[in-house]
């Protein structure tokens, strides 16, 4: 991953090389910015070329942002409706000596002699994380099992949160994933999983990629509908 300044802003880009003779950006749907560039391209001419096309990047991404799913903001008071693995949830927040977070019910439990707002946030934040960890794996697991064939090689799995992506994978063999992911269905997670592990395979968003994509998940358009329509 390399990065450019444009004005206020940070603009983070990839780059891939071919026997091309010109360098070629591209902007996906996901905000992220993949450059296709010759091979004796230098980094300073690339950077340069990213600067020059600045404006029409940023204009790109903040197109493509307006698509992507958004969380309403939260007050962490009881009475609020939070997501679990696409369930719904009534947020109960409970003033006691101990703490504790359990779902019971169509309820979620968050039990403090803290309750205020940033607690509960907290509090939350690292329930979320800690079964995220867990369902994350457990999908991964079986997903990498598709890879088979295409001999795919997993370094790791990392949890970050991240502004405008439910996932991310590197060439160095690094996928990572959105907390906030967890919120959704299990086949939603697992959608997510199945393309950037195909993103190991196929680094851009060609034709080969979806296809390869349509290969390990069939139905992955109904869940990446779901994913950016109605988690809300």
């Amino acid at each position: 991953m390399h990065q450019v300044k444009y004005g206020t802003k940070t603009i983070d880009f990839n780059i891939s090389r071919t026997n091309r003779k010109t360098l070629a950006i591209e902007v996906h749907p996901d905000s992220t910015v993949q450059l296709v560039a010759p091979e004796n391209a230098l980094i300073s001419d690339i950077k340069e070329k990213v600067i020059t096309r600045g404006r029409w990047i940023l204009k790109q991404q903040y197109y493509f942002e307006q698509f992507l799913p958004h969380t309403p903001i939260r007050e962490y008071i009881s009475g609020e409706t939070h997501y679990y693995l696409g369930k719904r949830y009534i947020l109960k927040v409970i003033n006691d000596n101990y703490k504790s977070v359990k779902l019971k019910g169509g309820q979620l439990h968050i039990t403090s002699p803290d309750t205020s707002n940033h607690k509960v946030k907290a509090l939350m934040a690292s329930w979320y994380y800690e079964h995220a960890k867990q369902k994350f794996k457990s999908i991964l697991d079986e997903a990498i099992l598709k890879f088979k064939k295409e001999d795919v090689v997993l370094k790791r799995m990392d949890i970050k949160r991240m502004k405008n992506r439910w996932g991310s994978c590197t060439c160095q063999g690094v996928v990572t994933l959105n907390p906030e992911l967890v919120k959704a269905p299990s086949k939603c997670i697992e959608y997510v999983i199945l393309h950037e592990l195909c993103h190991l395979v196929i680094p851009n968003h060609k034709k080969e990629f979806y296809d390869l994509l349509e290969q390990k998940m069939s139905n992955w358009k109904k869940w990446k509908k779901h994913l950016e329509m109605e988690l809300k």
